[in-house]
């Protein structure tokens, strides 16, 4: 395909639009999107107010099953549907419908004619009956597939965070350009030096790479200063929780290390679970990337999202750096509703490199 043609992109279960702006990055002013749906307004407000006006609010189920709605032609679908259902942090998977979200996204993948899609989700989505039945609906298509796990950090986002990707084309073999090449590497592996698979190959990025800029955050809430200081505020503690981020206060501290040294402020639950969970509390290194970014970062007890250094959990705008997004991105809506588009989103930096492999395959043809 010429490189000047423009590319048509629909943007399923899109959210802020993480993956989007992947794929914006790396075909600049080629990329036309055509059509973008989410179910949540602040979701699809996000997406409109740094997209354009043609995100769609609402159930994509009805949505397909509306005689009026059209879905415009595309050469690229990408989306997430939603993981929860593959999620290890669901309980009820095994029964979740939210499983089922991958017919309509296939639905529109016919419905528009694309010659690729995309299709990011947790990685236990690999492996599944779920994961079968979609490569089996892909190929009833036409569809050539490839998968596989992509590791965040890999790609230069400051997280270790994997997710699964399948990749489909109609016109070429995806296996032969799929999985993107990794742009950098870990520096250290069990704790020793390592040397790089490739000369070109940098370092994994750092927390202290994306936020060691920012100040101490003294707003307490949204939008009340300019970026990137708009989404730099911080929750007021309790004089409890203040105490606990005092006792876990070096790099790498976490829930046990809490009960260790003080006992008489750890939770009687966490006491009561003697194993797992040993990020929880946990507080962050400035020197490795951070762990997977969540949608309740703000809360401490739910990972490690202490500060390395300062005693709070990490900033919405410490949280969209290291999702990559960049500082004039533009989010919608309430601080609980804003914490929920970054921790959903595909990275920027990782879509960006998924992107190239379309790119990549667009070229072949």
């Amino acid at each position: 395909m010429e490189q000047t043609k423009t590319v048509r992109l629909i943007d399923l279960f899109a959210g802020a639009g993480g993956f989007t702006l992947g794929f914006r990055n790396r075909f600049g002013s080629r990329l036309s999107v055509v059509w973008a749906n989410d179910f949540n307004d602040y979701a699809a407000a996000t997406y409109r107010a740094n997209f354009g006006d043609h995100c769609t609010e609402g159930d994509i189920v009805d949505i397909l099953e509306d005689p009026q709605t059209v879905i415009p032609e595309a050469d690229i679908v990408i989306g997430g549907p939603p993981c929860q259902g593959f999620s290890l942090l669901n309980k009820n998977r095994e029964h979740d419908p939210r499983k089922e979200l991958w017919i309509p996204y296939m639905d529109v993948v016919r419905r528009s004619g694309a010659r690729f899609f995309v299709m990011e989700n947790v990685r236990q989505l690999l492996g599944s009956p779920e994961h079968e039945a979609i490569e089996e609906e892909a190929a009833r298509q036409g569809f050539r597939t490839a998968s596989g796990v992509l590791c965040a950090a890999d790609y230069g986002v400051p997280q270790v965070r994997y997710r699964a990707v399948i990749i489909g084309s109609l016109d070429v073999n995806p296996k032969l350009f799929f999985p993107p090449e990794p742009t950098h590497y870990n520096p250290k592996q069990n704790g020793r030096p390592r040397l790089p698979f490739g000369h070109a190959l940098k370092p994994y990025r750092t927390l202290r790479d994306v936020i060691a800029d920012l100040p101490e955050p003294s707003t307490p809430d949204v939008g009340t200063l300019p970026a990137p200081l708009d989404l730099h505020f911080v929750r007021r503690p309790t004089e409890k929780s203040l105490a606990r981020y005092k006792v876990v206060a070096q790099e790498g501290m976490n829930r046990f290390d809490l009960q260790r040294l003080a006992p008489e402020l750890t939770p009687d639950c966490w006491i009561r679970k003697t194993k797992g969970g040993t990020d929880l509390f946990g507080r962050l290194w400035w020197d490795r990337p951070a762990f997977t970014i969540r949608t309740e970062f703000y809360k401490p007890e739910k990972g490690r999202y202490l500060h390395p250094e300062q005693h709070r959990p990490i900033t919405h705008r410490e949280a969209a750096r290291i999702q990559t997004f960049p500082d004039d991105f533009v989010f919608k809506g309430t601080k609980i509703e804003i914490a929920k588009q970054i921790g959903n989103a595909v990275p920027p930096l990782l879509g960006e490199a998924v992107a190239g492999c379309i790119d990549e395959m667009l070229s072949a043809l």
